[in-house]
């Protein structure tokens, strides 16, 4: 999960410098799920050649994944940054792990075990996380310069003078929250599929598949030019190419995996540590500034996440001594050779 928000921190950092060139993040998007499918169909041939058959109930959990975190997430957080501030984006985007605890709870992959110290360590770190991700965005403080060189990556536009729109901005806060709803009902619909089809996979394959097909033909429905879906080797391909092959193909069968195996609780909260690695890459290649809010909100944001981690850590234990049969102690008592007095 560390790897897959270092990519996912990467995808930022060039969706934010295919913007600036001037690309359609609908077209990118669009691009992107081409790229995921395009890798995570061979994968599945290679990996997954027995499966179980498919049913339609399988099939419909896959395409309203593929509605949810293909079409639906990407196009919904990516406009905010077009409406919003990237400051509000970035910090409404860190409810994701709330909202995941919220239905994990709801939908049964989670137990509260509130008056256990497993249950107060994944509540009170989900708060952590949180309260850092918002530390981290909104408090400024001092001024740190950790790089002796930096690099601008960005390229300066003319007529750069903001107007903030209060419409649009109340907007934009309102699919970012779309958005990260949509993002945490994946998860939990992934930990449903997990369940009922354990060629993991395969059911990425399916979800980057229908997700492509749907954001093109939304794509070409609204960017109906076609010079803005042509690409040349320049910084959009790149974009397109890494997040398609990277984000969308290899994490997210990654993630696939975690929900599996650790759940949907355990994959989110690794969520607000990409927020760390963003201002931690911007202040070195798009010469963004490195507050003491951010060393600070990424202190907690650890600390968070820890937390998280050793709660989930404690219940597997528990678990797994739940499943250890009970009369393995009395089997030893009674083979044990009696001793003389």
């Amino acid at each position: 999960m560390v790897c897959v928000q270092i990519t996912f921190a990467a995808c930022n950092v060039l969706y934010k410098l295919s913007i600036n060139d001037g690309m359609s993040t609908i077209v990118t998007s669009a691009y992107r799920l081409v790229f995921g499918a395009a890798t995570t169909i061979p994968l599945a041939l290679i990996f997954e050649r027995k499966r179980p058959q498919m049913t339609w109930r399988i099939f419909w959990l896959s395409f309203l994944s593929g509605l949810l975190v293909g079409t639906l997430f990407q196009n919904l957080f990516y406009g905010a940054l077009t409406l919003a501030s990237a400051t509000l984006v970035s910090a409404i985007y860190n409810l994701i792990p709330s909202m995941t605890f919220i239905l994990a709870v709801a939908g049964g992959f989670e137990k509260l075990n509130w008056r256990a110290a497993a249950g107060k360590a994944k509540v009170t770190g989900t708060v952590l996380g949180l309260a850092g991700a918002m530390l981290l965005t909104f408090y400024k403080g001092v001024e740190f310069d950790i790089w002796p060189v930096k690099i601008n990556l960005l390229q300066p536009r003319d007529n750069e003078d903001e107007v903030v729109d209060t419409v649009a901005e109340i907007l934009g806060i309102l699919c970012v929250a779309a958005s990260c709803f949509c993002f945490s009902l994946w998860l939990i619909i992934q930990a449903k599929v997990n369940q009922e089809y354990p060629c993991y996979i395969t059911s990425i394959a399916m979800l980057n598949t229908i997700g492509a097909i749907q954001s093109v033909i939304f794509g070409f429905c609204v960017v109906r030019d076609i010079n803005e879906w042509k690409m040349g080797w320049d910084i959009r391909l790149l974009t397109s190419a890494f997040s398609g092959i990277l984000a969308s193909g290899i994490m997210i069968v990654i993630m696939a995996w975690c929900v599996r195996t650790k759940g949907p609780l355990f994959t989110s909260a690794f969520n607000p540590l990409m927020l760390v690695i963003v201002a931690i890459a911007a202040s070195l290649t798009l010469d963004e500034k490195l507050y003491l809010g951010s060393l600070l909100g990424a202190v907690l944001i650890v600390v968070g996440l820890y937390a998280v981690l050793w709660g989930k850590g404690k219940e597997t234990q528990k678990q797994r001594r739940e499943l250890e049969p009970p009369d393995i102690m009395e089997d030893s008592e009674a083979t044990r050779p009696l001793l003389s007095p």
